[in-house]
Order: C-alpha cells, then sequence, then structure tokens
C-alpha cells in the first residue's frame, strides 16, 4: 500500500521556530537516542538494523549480538552467517547481516578499526545512507546534523516548520530555520514528539506542548472523558 502523503502546512514564520521547540525540549530537555548502544560502532550497528524497523524490536535483539561481537574485527569475524541468527526477528534481517559483516570488515581495513567521524567515510560503508549518516555524527560525534526520518518528514510538514516534498528538502530546511544551539537536540526532540504524540495517522494534538505555533488547521480534539464505573449512562 503506497503512502499517503504528509499533508503539507503553511510554512511556520522563523520567529516561532524557537519557542516551538523550547516547548517540545521543556518535557524532555536532554533526549536521547532510544536505541541501546555502548560506543559509535554499536550505535552504527543499531542505527543500521533499525532501518524500516522499530527502535524496540531492534533493542530486542542487538544486547545478545553486541556480546557476541562487541567490536569491528568481532563481527566481521563473525560474518553474514554468524549475524543472522541474533537478528531474524527484524526486517530485511538477511540484508542487514551482510551489510553489518561487511562494514565491519571495511572498519578494520580502512579505519583501524574505528567509526570514523566525517560524512563520506560513513557513507562509503554498506548499509549507511545520509540518515543513518546524521545519525552517527549527531550522537556519537556531537555533530549539528538532522536525520530525517518519517516521522520528522511528517512533523516538518504538517506543523509547517519545515515544509518540503522530500526528506533532503525538509532536513536542508530545518538545519537552516533552527536556531545555532538547538539543531543537534532538535533531532531527538522532533523525531519523539512524532512517535508519540504528532503520529501518523492521529495526532494527539489536545496534549502537544507546541501547539500554539502549529500550523495543522485539523487538529485532533482531546477524546471525551471516560465515565467512571457504575456511573449511569
Amino acid at each position: 500500500m503506497a503512502k499517503t502523503p504528509a499533508p503539507r502546512a503553511r510554512q511556520m514564520p522563523l520567529a516561532e521556530v524557537r519557542p516551538f521547540l523550547s516547548a517540545l525540549a521543556a518535557g524532555n530537555p536532554d533526549p536521547e537516542s532510544e536505541l541501546l548502544y555502548t560506543d559509535p560502532f554499536s550505535l552504527l550497528v543499531a542505527v543500521v538494523m533499525s532501518a524500516q524497523t522499530t527502535d524496540v524490536a531492534v533493542n530486542k535483539v542487538t544486547p545478545a549480538l553486541f556480546a557476541a561481537a562487541p567490536t569491528p574485527a568481532a563481527m566481521a569475524a563473525l560474518g553474514a552467517q554468524g549475524i543472522g541468527p541474533f537478528i531474524r526477528s527484524i526486517g530485511l534481517w538477511q540484508a542487514k547481516a551482510k551489510n553489518v559483516a561487511e562494514l565491519s570488515r571495511l572498519l578494520v581495513e580502512r579505519h583501524g578499526g574505528v567509526v570514523p567521524g566525517e560524512r563520506a567515510a560513513l557513507e562509503a560503508l554498506p548499509g549507511v545512507g545520509r540518515k543513518t549518516a546524521n545519525v552517527v555524527l549527531n550522537v556519537a560525534f556531537g555533530a549539528d546534523t538532522m536525520a530525517v526520518d518519517t516521522h520528522i518528514f511528517r512533523l516538518g510538514n504538517r506543523t509547517g516548520l519545515a515544509p518540503g516534498a522530500n526528506v533532503r528538502a525538509v532536513e536542508d530546511k530545518l538545519v537552516k530555520r533552527i536556531p545555532p544551539g538547538m539543531l543537534r537536540p532538535a533531532h531527538h526532540w522532533l523525531i519523539l514528539h512524532g512517535r508519540y504524540v504528532c503520529k501518523a495517522r492521529t495526532p494527539e494534538c489536545w496534549r502537544c506542548a507546541a501547539a500554539a505555533w502549529c500550523r495543522f488547521k485539523d487538529k485532533t480534539p482531546a477524546p471525551p472523558a471516560k465515565k467512571p464505573k457504575g456511573d449511569p449512562a
């Protein structure tokens, strides 16, 4: 089934971007990735695993995998056939096993077993595209990057924060419009807000801390309060 295009609102005025993000930040001032990781390598592998799969599903399989292969050399030695049994429960596991085995081999061969902190070097690894590189650069290396996934793409268009026809257009607008000092944590504020509040099918506008600045016209009203048990109809 084809995905429904994200509704695109009129662009939020630049002066309102900071208060919009500040409202999200108030409830989560120090946001973190929900993926389980201990170092740049385990983060890289977890993000590669998360493509078209939930973080919850990835977190169920990676602890055992990382215990068996905690370093690029150990993961490369495990190989795709060894990685596969650990990750069979997640989507596209066969391709992901091959990519993780090969990227681990290349980390050893090209980078001495160390995850590089440069975009070009990251994107040269199998299974690592722009979004994955942005996550690793942001989380592991503290870079001001914006990884646009389906949640952030939807939110950027629906709220008017950064309307765009594709993920790169939304990314470029977010990088340009988000105030200095807010870009790095904004990646987490936006993805978590899109995941848990500004949901795809029914955004929960009634509990959105940033609703006052949102340009989405058809805001979802609060559901009717449930009557206590025993009350007459």
